[in-house]
């Protein structure tokens, strides 16, 4: 697999500034300070206890910085209502937490929490890019690890997220669905998630940024154009994909 082209337009997306966390007077993570572009991915990489979770789920509130803060285009994110955070900045997790009933039901979930009703046809064009071609109507149940996985990012998609936050989404699949689903990141960040000619399809975003928490050097160069890499709760690295991993090699 190939590394994606760098597909950024100079906005930054999101910003952390000294961004810090501690719990019980144990520091999980200090003074983050980093941006990320619309259109980029980047990978936080490192060892277990690093704080690339921690950061993670910081980056949407669920769970609170004791320290700095965090600018979602410019504004800091502490402004905006929390559900609404997590549906711009949405979280794919490592074990896909689906709700009993069909594939369309849980796609349906998000929106109608606003409201929204999708469309048959826009239902139809979140599967069949998430490779999921006439599953509606399947029970959740049936599914398979992989499949389960593909739904969990077709109903992320399903509330047009800016912002993709990716939690170790290959660990708990087998090889040939972590391929499935590491082309699957790769294809909704190199374009439109849902791009379509029905004007509530055309209207998703045309550039998905993504930050994917990775403890596997290889996916983060197939996947990303640059990284960060944490040990004990401090970044002790930020920058092009290349460069960032080669000197992790060099001293490994």
């Amino acid at each position: 697999m190939s590394q994606p082209p760098l597909q950024v337009n100079g906005k930054t997306s999101l910003r952390a500034e000294n961004l810090g966390r501690s719990v019980r007077g144990q520091v999980l993570l200090a003074d983050a300070t980093f941006s990320v572009h619309t259109g980029e991915t980047l990978a936080i990489v490192g060892p277990s206890g690093s704080g690339k979770s921690t950061l993670l789920r910081l980056l949407n509130r669920l769970d609170e910085p004791t320290t700095g803060s965090i600018l979602l285009d410019d504004t800091d994110y502490k402004q905006i209502v929390p559900q609404e955070l997590r549906r711009r900045v949405a979280m794919v997790t490592q074990r896909p937490f689906l709700f009993p009933g069909t594939v369309e039901s849980n796609l349906q979930f998000g929106p109608r929490q606003r409201r929204e009703v999708l469309s048959s046809a826009r239902i139809d064009e979140l599967l069949v890019s998430v490779g999921l071609a006439g599953y509606a109507s399947r029970d959740v149940a049936n599914l398979s690890g992989g499949e389960a996985q593909r739904v969990s990012f077709a109903r992320t998609l399903a509330n047009r997220p800016e912002i993709l936050l990716l939690d170790e989404p290959t660990s708990a699949l087998d090889e040939d669905s972590r391929h499935g689903i590491e082309t699957l990141i790769l294809e909704i960040t190199r374009r439109s998630p849902v791009a379509a000619s029905t004007p509530d399809i055309a209207s998703a975003n045309p550039q998905l940024t993504c930050v994917l928490v990775t403890h596997d050097l290889a996916q983060a160069a197939r996947l990303a154009q640059r990284a960060l890499v944490l040990k004990s709760g401090h970044i002790v690295k930020n920058g092009p994909i290349e460069e960032v991993l080669r000197a992790e090699d060099s001293v490994s």
